[in-house]
Protein backbone atom coordinates (compact mmCIF):
# COMPACT_ATOMS: atom_id res chain seq x y z
CA UNK A 1 0.00 0.00 0.00
CA UNK A 2 1.67 3.41 -1.09
CA UNK A 3 2.13 6.35 1.12
CA UNK A 4 -0.53 9.18 0.58
CA UNK A 5 1.89 12.28 -0.02
CA UNK A 6 1.33 14.84 2.64
CA UNK A 7 0.55 18.50 1.69
CA UNK A 8 0.49 20.88 5.14
CA UNK A 9 2.71 21.49 8.36
CA UNK A 10 1.37 21.51 11.48
CA UNK A 11 0.82 25.27 11.35
CA UNK A 12 -1.00 25.20 8.00
CA UNK A 13 -3.44 22.70 9.84
CA UNK A 14 -3.80 24.71 13.06
CA UNK A 15 -4.21 28.71 11.00
CA UNK A 16 -6.77 26.41 8.98
CA UNK A 17 -8.22 25.78 12.59
CA UNK A 18 -8.37 28.75 14.02
CA UNK A 19 -11.14 30.39 11.20
CA UNK A 20 -13.67 28.30 13.11
CA UNK A 21 -12.94 31.35 16.32
CA UNK A 22 -14.47 33.55 13.76
CA UNK A 23 -17.47 31.18 12.69
CA UNK A 24 -18.13 30.41 15.98
CA UNK A 25 -17.94 34.26 17.07
CA UNK A 26 -20.95 34.61 15.05
CA UNK A 27 -23.08 30.94 15.53
CA UNK A 28 -22.37 30.95 19.53
CA UNK A 29 -23.55 34.53 19.38
CA UNK A 30 -26.66 33.86 17.68
CA UNK A 31 -27.97 30.54 18.63
CA UNK A 32 -26.83 30.88 22.78
CA UNK A 33 -28.05 34.44 23.06
CA UNK A 34 -29.70 36.38 20.53
CA UNK A 35 -33.44 34.88 21.85
CA UNK A 36 -32.76 35.90 25.31
CA UNK A 37 -31.49 39.52 24.10
CA UNK A 38 -34.46 40.16 22.08
CA UNK A 39 -37.07 39.04 24.91
CA UNK A 40 -35.40 40.38 27.72
CA UNK A 41 -33.87 43.35 27.09
CA UNK A 42 -35.01 44.64 23.83
CA UNK A 43 -38.48 43.36 25.24
CA UNK A 44 -39.69 41.92 21.88
CA UNK A 45 -42.47 39.14 21.72
CA UNK A 46 -40.41 35.50 21.36
CA UNK A 47 -43.37 34.39 18.84
CA UNK A 48 -42.66 37.25 16.43
CA UNK A 49 -38.69 36.90 16.77
CA UNK A 50 -39.76 33.28 15.85
CA UNK A 51 -42.09 33.96 12.59
CA UNK A 52 -39.01 36.35 11.60
CA UNK A 53 -36.38 33.80 11.38
CA UNK A 54 -38.16 31.27 10.14
CA UNK A 55 -39.35 33.58 7.16
CA UNK A 56 -35.63 34.62 6.84
CA UNK A 57 -34.76 30.95 5.78
CA UNK A 58 -36.76 30.78 2.64
CA UNK A 59 -33.78 32.37 1.59
CA UNK A 60 -30.97 30.37 2.97
CA UNK A 61 -31.34 26.97 0.51
CA UNK A 62 -30.93 29.62 -2.72
CA UNK A 63 -27.73 31.24 -1.59
CA UNK A 64 -26.43 28.24 -0.05
CA UNK A 65 -25.92 26.42 -3.61
CA UNK A 66 -25.71 29.92 -5.60
CA UNK A 67 -22.60 30.61 -3.47
CA UNK A 68 -21.31 26.70 -3.69
CA UNK A 69 -21.39 27.41 -7.29
CA UNK A 70 -19.31 30.91 -7.42
CA UNK A 71 -16.88 28.98 -5.84
CA UNK A 72 -16.45 26.40 -8.16
CA UNK A 73 -16.21 28.68 -11.14
CA UNK A 74 -13.78 31.16 -9.29
CA UNK A 75 -10.36 31.94 -10.35
CA UNK A 76 -8.08 34.17 -8.49
CA UNK A 77 -4.48 34.40 -7.81
CA UNK A 78 -5.73 33.85 -3.88
CA UNK A 79 -7.56 30.30 -5.28
CA UNK A 80 -11.03 29.61 -5.61
CA UNK A 81 -12.08 29.26 -1.55
CA UNK A 82 -9.97 32.13 0.11
CA UNK A 83 -11.05 35.45 -1.41
CA UNK A 84 -14.78 34.07 -0.46
CA UNK A 85 -13.97 33.61 2.98
CA UNK A 86 -11.33 36.52 3.39
CA UNK A 87 -14.05 38.96 2.35
CA UNK A 88 -17.28 37.32 3.27
CA UNK A 89 -16.25 37.95 6.96
CA UNK A 90 -16.37 41.75 6.42
CA UNK A 91 -20.04 41.65 6.18
CA UNK A 92 -20.52 38.86 8.76
CA UNK A 93 -18.83 41.34 11.65
CA UNK A 94 -21.12 44.60 10.19
CA UNK A 95 -24.42 42.52 10.32
CA UNK A 96 -23.92 40.33 13.55
CA UNK A 97 -23.42 44.25 15.30
CA UNK A 98 -26.34 45.30 13.46
CA UNK A 99 -28.27 41.95 15.09
CA UNK A 100 -27.47 43.41 18.46
CA UNK A 101 -28.03 47.22 17.93
CA UNK A 102 -31.25 47.46 18.01
CA UNK A 103 -31.78 51.04 18.90
CA UNK A 104 -34.68 50.90 22.26
CA UNK A 105 -35.85 54.56 21.22
CA UNK A 106 -37.15 52.90 17.83
CA UNK A 107 -41.29 51.69 17.72
CA UNK A 108 -41.90 48.18 17.65
CA UNK A 109 -42.12 47.92 13.99
CA UNK A 110 -39.08 49.41 13.38
CA UNK A 111 -37.22 47.41 15.58
CA UNK A 112 -38.55 43.69 14.20
CA UNK A 113 -37.62 45.39 10.58
CA UNK A 114 -34.17 46.17 11.83
CA UNK A 115 -33.50 42.76 13.23
CA UNK A 116 -35.33 41.12 10.23
CA UNK A 117 -32.81 42.76 7.54
CA UNK A 118 -29.63 42.22 9.80
CA UNK A 119 -29.98 38.70 10.86
CA UNK A 120 -31.26 37.49 7.14
CA UNK A 121 -27.98 39.74 5.62
CA UNK A 122 -25.88 38.08 8.12
CA UNK A 123 -27.33 34.35 7.53
CA UNK A 124 -27.87 34.32 3.87
CA UNK A 125 -25.13 36.33 2.36
CA UNK A 126 -22.23 37.07 4.49
CA UNK A 127 -21.98 34.01 6.53
CA UNK A 128 -22.70 31.66 3.51
CA UNK A 129 -20.25 32.56 1.42
CA UNK A 130 -17.43 32.71 4.06
CA UNK A 131 -18.63 29.22 5.43
CA UNK A 132 -18.96 27.52 2.04
CA UNK A 133 -15.78 28.85 1.60
CA UNK A 134 -13.57 27.71 4.45
CA UNK A 135 -14.97 24.55 4.56
CA UNK A 136 -14.61 23.51 0.82
CA UNK A 137 -10.85 24.66 1.57
CA UNK A 138 -10.22 21.27 3.07
CA UNK A 139 -10.73 19.48 -0.57
CA UNK A 140 -8.96 22.57 -2.20
CA UNK A 141 -5.21 22.73 0.19
CA UNK A 142 -4.59 18.74 0.19
CA UNK A 143 -5.72 15.45 -1.28
CA UNK A 144 -4.54 13.49 1.64
CA UNK A 145 -7.48 12.17 3.50
CA UNK A 146 -5.53 11.64 7.30
CA UNK A 147 -4.70 15.65 6.86
CA UNK A 148 -8.41 16.41 5.75
CA UNK A 149 -9.68 14.61 9.12
CA UNK A 150 -6.84 16.46 11.24
CA UNK A 151 -8.19 19.71 9.50
CA UNK A 152 -11.53 18.81 10.86
CA UNK A 153 -10.68 18.02 14.26
CA UNK A 154 -8.16 21.14 14.12
CA UNK A 155 -11.20 23.45 12.53
CA UNK A 156 -13.56 21.97 15.75
CA UNK A 157 -11.20 22.08 18.75
CA UNK A 158 -11.11 25.64 18.12
CA UNK A 159 -14.95 26.01 17.50
CA UNK A 160 -15.50 24.33 20.36
CA UNK A 161 -12.98 25.94 22.54
CA UNK A 162 -14.89 29.68 21.05
CA UNK A 163 -18.31 28.53 22.13
CA UNK A 164 -17.15 27.25 25.66
CA UNK A 165 -15.53 30.70 25.80
CA UNK A 166 -18.59 32.73 24.53
CA UNK A 167 -21.09 30.56 26.13
CA UNK A 168 -19.08 30.89 29.79
CA UNK A 169 -18.37 34.89 29.66
CA UNK A 170 -21.35 36.69 27.44
CA UNK A 171 -23.34 37.16 30.25
CA UNK A 172 -20.74 38.25 32.62
CA UNK A 173 -19.58 40.27 29.80
CA UNK A 174 -22.31 42.12 29.33
CA UNK A 175 -22.62 43.16 32.99
CA UNK A 176 -19.05 44.12 32.52
CA UNK A 177 -19.68 46.83 29.35
CA UNK A 178 -22.84 48.31 31.37
CA UNK A 179 -25.41 46.00 30.92
CA UNK A 180 -28.44 46.71 28.88
CA UNK A 181 -28.74 46.85 24.86
CA UNK A 182 -25.86 49.23 25.15
CA UNK A 183 -23.45 46.31 26.81
CA UNK A 184 -24.89 43.84 24.24
CA UNK A 185 -23.98 45.92 21.60
CA UNK A 186 -20.73 46.78 23.13
CA UNK A 187 -20.06 42.89 23.00
CA UNK A 188 -20.82 41.91 19.54
CA UNK A 189 -18.46 45.09 18.26
CA UNK A 190 -15.61 43.37 19.82
CA UNK A 191 -16.26 39.81 19.74
CA UNK A 192 -17.18 40.88 15.99
CA UNK A 193 -13.57 43.14 15.32
CA UNK A 194 -11.69 39.45 16.66
CA UNK A 195 -13.64 37.29 14.29
CA UNK A 196 -12.28 39.53 11.58
CA UNK A 197 -8.90 39.59 12.73
CA UNK A 198 -8.40 35.76 13.37
CA UNK A 199 -10.83 34.87 9.78
CA UNK A 200 -7.93 37.20 8.00
CA UNK A 201 -5.29 34.96 9.65
CA UNK A 202 -6.73 31.98 8.85
CA UNK A 203 -7.67 32.66 5.04
CA UNK A 204 -4.01 33.51 4.60
CA UNK A 205 -2.38 30.02 6.64
CA UNK A 206 -3.00 28.06 4.07
CA UNK A 207 -2.45 28.36 0.10
CA UNK A 208 -5.05 26.24 -2.33
CA UNK A 209 -3.85 23.94 -5.14
CA UNK A 210 -3.99 24.44 -8.60
CA UNK A 211 -5.88 22.40 -10.86
CA UNK A 212 -3.14 20.96 -12.53
CA UNK A 213 -1.36 20.12 -8.74
CA UNK A 214 -5.34 18.34 -7.51
CA UNK A 215 -4.74 16.64 -10.92
CA UNK A 216 -1.29 15.46 -10.62
CA UNK A 217 -0.75 11.54 -10.73
CA UNK A 218 -4.54 10.51 -10.28
CA UNK A 219 -7.26 9.56 -12.91
CA UNK A 220 -8.46 12.63 -14.51
CA UNK A 221 -10.78 13.61 -17.28
CA UNK A 222 -10.08 16.63 -18.71
CA UNK A 223 -13.63 18.65 -19.03
CA UNK A 224 -14.13 21.92 -18.15
CA UNK A 225 -16.71 22.23 -15.61
CA UNK A 226 -20.06 23.82 -16.94
CA UNK A 227 -23.32 23.31 -15.57
CA UNK A 228 -26.26 25.60 -14.47
CA UNK A 229 -27.36 26.53 -11.23
CA UNK A 230 -30.32 24.30 -11.76
CA UNK A 231 -27.88 20.93 -12.51
CA UNK A 232 -25.39 21.71 -9.35
CA UNK A 233 -28.75 21.33 -7.65
CA UNK A 234 -29.73 18.26 -9.65
CA UNK A 235 -26.26 17.06 -8.60
CA UNK A 236 -26.67 17.98 -5.02
CA UNK A 237 -29.81 15.84 -4.65
CA UNK A 238 -28.75 12.74 -6.40
CA UNK A 239 -26.19 12.20 -3.71
CA UNK A 240 -27.61 10.38 -1.32
CA UNK A 241 -25.12 10.78 1.23
CA UNK A 242 -25.44 14.68 0.41
CA UNK A 243 -28.91 14.51 1.76
CA UNK A 244 -27.86 12.12 4.65
CA UNK A 245 -25.01 14.45 5.72
CA UNK A 246 -27.19 17.87 4.93
CA UNK A 247 -30.17 16.29 6.88
CA UNK A 248 -27.62 15.05 9.60
CA UNK A 249 -26.02 18.54 9.95
CA UNK A 250 -29.73 20.22 9.95
CA UNK A 251 -30.72 18.22 12.86
CA UNK A 252 -27.47 18.81 14.77
CA UNK A 253 -28.18 22.62 14.24
CA UNK A 254 -31.25 22.17 15.60
CA UNK A 255 -30.14 20.29 18.46
CA UNK A 256 -27.93 23.12 19.24
CA UNK A 257 -30.69 25.42 19.35
CA UNK A 258 -32.76 23.19 21.70
CA UNK A 259 -29.42 23.23 23.73
CA UNK A 260 -29.32 26.90 23.40
CA UNK A 261 -32.53 26.54 25.16
CA UNK A 262 -30.57 26.52 28.57
CA UNK A 263 -30.17 30.29 28.77
CA UNK A 264 -33.98 30.49 29.60
CA UNK A 265 -33.45 27.16 31.70
CA UNK A 266 -30.68 28.50 33.90
CA UNK A 267 -32.57 31.27 34.23
CA UNK A 268 -35.77 30.42 35.17
CA UNK A 269 -35.96 26.38 36.29
CA UNK A 270 -32.28 26.56 37.94
CA UNK A 271 -32.70 30.39 38.87
CA UNK A 272 -29.16 30.80 38.24
CA UNK A 273 -28.41 32.33 34.31
CA UNK A 274 -24.05 31.53 35.24
CA UNK A 275 -24.93 27.82 35.26
CA UNK A 276 -25.71 27.92 31.23
CA UNK A 277 -21.58 28.81 31.52
CA UNK A 278 -21.41 25.77 33.68
CA UNK A 279 -22.93 23.25 31.61
CA UNK A 280 -21.12 24.61 28.74
CA UNK A 281 -17.60 23.17 30.09
CA UNK A 282 -19.25 19.69 30.38
CA UNK A 283 -20.48 19.83 26.84
CA UNK A 284 -17.30 21.33 25.11
CA UNK A 285 -14.27 19.96 27.34
CA UNK A 286 -15.44 16.52 26.03
CA UNK A 287 -16.41 17.15 22.37
CA UNK A 288 -12.63 18.68 22.07
CA UNK A 289 -11.09 15.76 23.89
CA UNK A 290 -12.67 13.61 21.38
CA UNK A 291 -11.77 15.54 18.18
CA UNK A 292 -8.08 15.08 19.89
CA UNK A 293 -8.26 11.47 19.88
CA UNK A 294 -10.42 10.91 16.70
CA UNK A 295 -7.44 10.58 13.79
CA UNK A 296 -5.45 7.98 16.21
CA UNK A 297 -9.24 6.52 17.07
CA UNK A 298 -10.02 6.72 12.83
CA UNK A 299 -6.57 5.16 11.69
CA UNK A 300 -7.04 2.05 14.03
CA UNK A 301 -10.28 1.26 12.82
CA UNK A 302 -8.99 2.42 9.19
CA UNK A 303 -12.65 4.25 8.66
CA UNK A 304 -15.12 6.51 9.92
CA UNK A 305 -18.62 4.67 9.67
CA UNK A 306 -18.65 2.54 12.30
CA UNK A 307 -16.52 4.97 14.57
CA UNK A 308 -19.33 8.06 13.52
CA UNK A 309 -22.34 5.37 14.27
CA UNK A 310 -21.11 3.66 17.57
CA UNK A 311 -19.95 7.24 18.97
CA UNK A 312 -23.62 8.69 17.92
CA UNK A 313 -25.28 5.82 20.23
CA UNK A 314 -23.25 6.77 23.28
CA UNK A 315 -24.54 9.98 22.43
CA UNK A 316 -27.80 9.23 22.34
CA UNK A 317 -27.72 7.38 25.36
CA UNK A 318 -26.58 10.31 27.21
CA UNK A 319 -29.17 12.46 26.53
CA UNK A 320 -31.67 10.26 27.34
CA UNK A 321 -30.01 9.74 31.23
CA UNK A 322 -29.83 13.94 30.89
CA UNK A 323 -33.41 13.94 30.73
CA UNK A 324 -34.09 11.45 33.36
CA UNK A 325 -31.76 13.04 35.96
CA UNK A 326 -33.45 16.55 35.11
CA UNK A 327 -36.46 15.41 35.46
CA UNK A 328 -35.43 14.20 38.53
CA UNK A 329 -33.70 17.32 39.55
CA UNK A 330 -30.21 15.87 40.32
CA UNK A 331 -27.95 18.43 38.68
CA UNK A 332 -24.65 16.41 39.39
CA UNK A 333 -26.17 14.02 37.22
CA UNK A 334 -27.31 16.14 34.25
CA UNK A 335 -23.37 17.19 34.33
CA UNK A 336 -21.91 14.03 34.23
CA UNK A 337 -24.53 12.77 31.72
CA UNK A 338 -23.98 15.67 29.84
CA UNK A 339 -20.25 15.43 29.52
CA UNK A 340 -21.13 11.62 28.07
CA UNK A 341 -23.22 12.94 25.10
CA UNK A 342 -20.94 15.00 23.97
CA UNK A 343 -17.79 12.82 24.13
CA UNK A 344 -20.05 10.81 21.84
CA UNK A 345 -21.11 13.63 19.39
CA UNK A 346 -17.15 14.23 18.97
CA UNK A 347 -15.99 12.12 16.49
CA UNK A 348 -18.27 13.03 13.95
CA UNK A 349 -17.56 16.62 14.07
CA UNK A 350 -13.90 15.57 13.65
CA UNK A 351 -14.07 13.56 10.26
CA UNK A 352 -17.45 15.54 9.17
CA UNK A 353 -15.32 17.68 6.30
CA UNK A 354 -13.91 14.06 5.27
CA UNK A 355 -17.09 12.57 5.05
CA UNK A 356 -18.00 15.44 2.60
CA UNK A 357 -14.81 15.34 0.76
CA UNK A 358 -15.92 11.55 -0.05
CA UNK A 359 -19.16 12.49 -0.67
CA UNK A 360 -17.78 15.11 -3.28
CA UNK A 361 -15.65 11.71 -4.94
CA UNK A 362 -19.02 9.68 -5.00
CA UNK A 363 -20.39 12.13 -7.32
CA UNK A 364 -17.22 12.37 -9.69
CA UNK A 365 -17.81 8.42 -9.42
CA UNK A 366 -21.11 8.54 -10.38
CA UNK A 367 -21.82 11.83 -12.66
CA UNK A 368 -18.00 12.45 -13.65
CA UNK A 369 -18.70 16.03 -11.79
CA UNK A 370 -16.28 17.96 -9.66
CA UNK A 371 -18.40 20.03 -7.07
CA UNK A 372 -16.13 20.84 -4.25
CA UNK A 373 -17.71 24.24 -2.99
CA UNK A 374 -21.75 23.21 -4.02
CA UNK A 375 -20.77 19.61 -1.85
CA UNK A 376 -19.48 21.49 1.30
CA UNK A 377 -22.85 23.69 0.92
CA UNK A 378 -24.64 20.90 3.28
CA UNK A 379 -22.50 22.65 6.28
CA UNK A 380 -24.11 26.41 5.85
CA UNK A 381 -27.32 24.56 4.82
CA UNK A 382 -26.93 23.26 7.48
CA UNK A 383 -25.97 25.88 10.04
CA UNK A 384 -28.70 28.36 8.88
CA UNK A 385 -31.29 26.14 8.42
CA UNK A 386 -31.46 24.00 11.42
CA UNK A 387 -29.96 26.67 13.84
CA UNK A 388 -32.50 29.39 12.13
CA UNK A 389 -35.25 27.00 12.51
CA UNK A 390 -34.36 25.74 15.45
CA UNK A 391 -34.02 29.56 17.45
CA UNK A 392 -37.50 29.96 15.59
CA UNK A 393 -38.99 27.21 17.31
CA UNK A 394 -37.48 27.76 20.15
CA UNK A 395 -39.11 31.29 19.87
CA UNK A 396 -42.94 30.12 18.40
CA UNK A 397 -42.86 27.59 21.71
CA UNK A 398 -42.10 30.07 24.17
CA UNK A 399 -44.67 32.34 23.23
CA UNK A 400 -47.32 29.34 22.86
CA UNK A 401 -46.43 28.32 26.60
CA UNK A 402 -47.01 32.23 27.73
CA UNK A 403 -43.49 32.89 28.16
CA UNK A 404 -42.59 37.02 28.39
CA UNK A 405 -39.28 37.95 29.00
CA UNK A 406 -40.56 41.35 31.26
CA UNK A 407 -41.66 38.62 33.33
CA UNK A 408 -39.53 37.40 36.83
CA UNK A 409 -41.37 34.54 37.28
CA UNK A 410 -42.38 32.38 34.37
CA UNK A 411 -46.02 30.45 34.15
CA UNK A 412 -46.08 26.84 34.65
CA UNK A 413 -46.69 25.99 31.35
CA UNK A 414 -43.31 27.64 30.55
CA UNK A 415 -41.46 26.21 32.91
CA UNK A 416 -42.88 22.89 31.49
CA UNK A 417 -42.15 23.54 27.98
CA UNK A 418 -38.84 24.42 29.20
CA UNK A 419 -38.09 20.98 30.31
CA UNK A 420 -39.20 19.56 27.18
CA UNK A 421 -36.83 21.42 24.95
CA UNK A 422 -34.07 21.37 26.76
CA UNK A 423 -34.61 17.96 28.33
CA UNK A 424 -36.24 15.73 25.98
CA UNK A 425 -36.01 17.00 22.22
CA UNK A 426 -32.14 16.57 22.15
CA UNK A 427 -32.49 13.23 22.82
CA UNK A 428 -34.61 12.65 20.10
CA UNK A 429 -32.59 14.60 17.79
CA UNK A 430 -30.07 12.37 18.76
CA UNK A 431 -31.55 9.04 18.45
CA UNK A 432 -32.52 10.33 14.88
CA UNK A 433 -29.36 11.09 13.75
CA UNK A 434 -27.91 8.29 15.24
CA UNK A 435 -30.30 6.49 12.55
CA UNK A 436 -29.20 8.43 9.63
CA UNK A 437 -24.92 7.68 10.40
CA UNK A 438 -25.82 4.05 10.32
CA UNK A 439 -27.01 4.60 6.48
CA UNK A 440 -23.80 6.61 5.69
CA UNK A 441 -21.19 4.27 4.45
CA UNK A 442 -20.23 6.62 1.75
CA UNK A 443 -16.54 5.08 2.02
CA UNK A 444 -17.30 1.46 1.00
CA UNK A 445 -19.80 2.79 -1.72
CA UNK A 446 -16.66 4.65 -3.41
CA UNK A 447 -14.69 1.52 -2.78
CA UNK A 448 -16.62 -0.51 -4.50
CA UNK A 449 -17.14 2.10 -7.65
CA UNK A 450 -13.36 2.51 -7.74
CA UNK A 451 -13.28 -1.19 -8.00
CA UNK A 452 -15.90 -1.33 -11.20
CA UNK A 453 -13.95 1.45 -12.62
CA UNK A 454 -10.67 -0.22 -12.09
CA UNK A 455 -9.33 3.01 -9.92
CA UNK A 456 -6.79 1.95 -7.08
CA UNK A 457 -8.99 2.14 -3.86
CA UNK A 458 -6.09 4.86 -2.35
CA UNK A 459 -6.20 7.24 -5.38
CA UNK A 460 -9.04 10.32 -4.40
CA UNK A 461 -9.91 11.27 -8.01
CA UNK A 462 -10.00 14.81 -9.09
CA UNK A 463 -11.33 15.95 -12.12
CA UNK A 464 -9.35 18.33 -14.07
CA UNK A 465 -10.83 22.13 -14.56
CA UNK A 466 -9.41 24.52 -17.89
Amino acid sequence: MSKEKTYLKWYNKVGYGSGDVAGNVVYALLTSFVMIYLTDTIGMNAGIVGTLIAVSKIFDGITDVFFGTLIDKTHTKLGKARPWMLYGFIGCAVTLVGVFAIPVSMGSFAQYAWFFISYTLLNSVFYTANNIAYSALTALVTKNSKERVQMGSYRFIFAFATSLLIQSVTFKFVDMMGGGANGWRTVAIIYAVIGLIVNTISSLSVKELSDEELAEGEEVQSQEQKYSFIEAFKLLINNKYYVMIACTYILQQLYSAMIGVGTYYAKYVLADENMFGVFAWFINIPLILALIFTPAILQKWNGMYKLNKYSYMIATLGRLLVAVAGYMGNIPLMLAFTALAALGQGPWQGDMNAVIASCSEYTWLTKHKRVDGIMYSCTSLGVKIGGGLGTAIVGLLLDFSGFKGTLTVQPDSAINMLHIMYLIVPFVLDLIITLILSKMNVEKANAYLKKELGISENETVVESQN
